[in-house]
């Protein structure tokens, strides 16, 4: 039975600052760090096999200082832009508060919050679009992986693991947007293979 463990990274420091992220490629604040290295120790007695990262520097740094807490600090990061977090458009490096007082709390949170409406901006995405992006990296990499027996450690961001979560979890558009991923806290997925594929056993927290 594989493991599949989400790892959201640790605070960033435009998490802390309040602002609308994405792509933008910003490094953890020192709570992160903090995190990161809280989620190492959980990750100690675990086996990993294999650990997929996005490439912005808050996730990979995540995964680095964690490795190296939980004494896998030898594991090879495979990197793809496909885990990236949502891309916010023109909202990204924007204050959140200073955006709602601007634009009004409803339509901030539309753009925050809905399935299917992207924010402003010509490389912006919905959640939906992000589901589009990360799952077909999930089967074609991620997956394989997992029916080969391998436990995998993917550390990536809120929306990319909430992506994955609509998948492994069955959600709909609508329970989807309710879900909070919190920084730093491992979730462990106990997988079986079956002939048609995986079957979720258990989803918890570490």
């Amino acid at each position: 039975m594989p493991d599949l463990i989400l790892l959201r990274h640790g605070q960033s420091q435009w998490n802390l600052e309040n602002r609308f992220t994405g792509w933008i490629n910003i490094d953890l604040s020192e709570k992160g760090r903090e995190e990161a290295r809280c989620a190492g120790e959980k990750l100690r007695d675990r086996k990993i096999d294999v650990v997929y990262t996005s490439v912005l520097i808050r996730a990979i740094n995540t995964a680095t200082i964690a490795l190296e807490i939980a004494d896998k600090g030898d594991m090879e990061l495979i990197r793809n832009q496909a885990l990236n977090e949502r891309h916010y458009g023109d909202l990204q490096g924007l204050n959140k508060k200073e955006t709602a007082e601007k634009h009004g709390d409803d339509q901030v949170h539309t753009w925050r919050r809905s399935f299917d409406i992207a924010p402003p901006g010509d490389d912006a995405e919905s959640l939906e679009m992000t589901i589009e992006r990360v799952l077909p990296y999930y089967h074609e990499h991620i997956e394989k992986d997992l029916l080969a027996g391998k436990n995998v450690l993917v550390v990536a961001h809120g929306n990319s693991l909430r992506a994955l979560s609509y998948y492994l979890d069955r959600h709909s558009p609508e329970s989807i947007v309710r879900l909070e991923i919190p920084t730093g806290e491992p979730i462990l997925y106990t997988l079986e293979i079956k002939d048609e594929g995986l079957e979720v056993l258990e989803r918890r927290e570490l």
